[in-house]
């Protein structure tokens, strides 16, 4: 029985290009030898699982698979069109059943065409080559390319930032091999990097495809981005709050001493001007610093008595005009 692309790959004949790679994707994961390393039939169906979506993701395959099933790709030569021999002036394909062909009986040996039926019955019927060439001329053209290969990647929040590489380890041709991607400086979640000629493998011999890398990029344990800028908490002691200091921060491009005046209440913010994220054009954001006073867990009876006298010194309203 021959293979149903289709119902490998759980779609409906009518399923569209997202369809097939959603359910591609979800059966992938499923499937996979590395997964299922105590199933000896886990690796055939995997391959029968990549060899559809080779074919269904493929506009043209697609097509070639919709009308001549499977066997598509083991055809042998194109169609021929012009005289039947050196003086006739007849058709060479009179006589012969079409839908055999099509369909691979007859008894002899399928054939391949590239093309559409427009051009091959345009040719059987002894028309040219499309811009007024030759009558019998043969038309050719170029060896389908592989399957473009789409992947996800996630990459350190800091690489995302600074730039670096991160390599993927891929599945391609039945292969498991790994592949370096350059990460340019400054890019953010949901950014697509294409390889070229870095996709699946092409039939016979032909260009393989691309490779399509989405970036996910992790969040940070202290740091967070908004936009071209970035944000990070810093704890700073009671005294260097109150009297003012000088507090190294770290930046993505070194540590840089940062000012803190005298009197800082939690939450102010401070800017480090040029220290957030790279941009194209040679620039970058700035940093925002924003204190938060960091008070010991335990006090003994002096400390909280000179706290208690600070205070009486030093009265506020720090929760005047607060309401719902």
């Amino acid at each position: 029985m021959a293979e149903d692309y289709y119902k490998i790959l759980g779609v409906q004949r009518s399923a569209s290009a997202e369809e097939i790679q959603k359910s591609y994707r979800k059966l992938a994961a499923k499937l996979h030898p590395d997964i299922n390393p105590d199933d000896k039939q886990a690796k055939k169906r995997f391959q029968e699982l990549q060899k559809a979506y080779e074919v269904l993701s493929d506009p043209e395959k697609r097509k070639l698979y919709d009308q001549l099933g499977p066997d598509f790709e083991k055809m042998g030569a194109g169609f021929r069109g012009g005289p039947a021999g050196a003086g006739g002036g007849g058709n060479p394909f009179e006589g012969m059943d079409f839908e055999q062909v099509f369909r691979g009986g007859g008894g002899g040996q399928p054939f391949s065409y590239e093309g559409d039926l427009g051009d091959i019955f345009s040719q059987i019927m002894g028309g040219g080559a499309a811009g007024g060439g030759a009558r019998g001329g043969r038309r050719r053209g170029a060896p389908a390319r592989g399957s473009d290969l789409e992947v996800t990647a996630e990459i350190p929040f800091t690489t995302a930032i600074q730039g670096g590489s991160a390599d993927l380890r891929l599945n391609r041709g039945n292969k498991v091999e790994v592949v370096s991607v350059k990460i340019p400086k400054g890019v953010e979640s949901g950014k697509k990097i294409r390889l070229r000629g870095q996709g699946m493998p092409g039939p016979g011999g032909a260009a393989a495809g691309d490779l399509l890398v989405t970036l996910e990029v992790l969040s940070h344990s202290h740091f967070k981005r908004h936009g071209d800028n970035l944000e990070v908490k810093v704890p700073v002691t009671l005294a260097e709050a109150a009297l003012g200091a000088k507090i190294d921060v770290p930046t993505p491009s070194g540590v840089v001493t940062l000012k803190i005046p005298a009197g800082s209440s939690s939450g102010k913010r401070l800017r480090v001007k040029g220290q957030g994220v790279p941009r194209a054009d040679g620039g970058s954001g700035d940093l925002y610093v924003e204190l938060h006073i960091k008070l010991p867990e335990h006090l003994d009876e002096q400390s909280e008595e000179l706290i208690r006298k600070l205070d009486s010194m030093h009265p506020l309203a720090p929760r005047a005009g607060l309401a719902w």
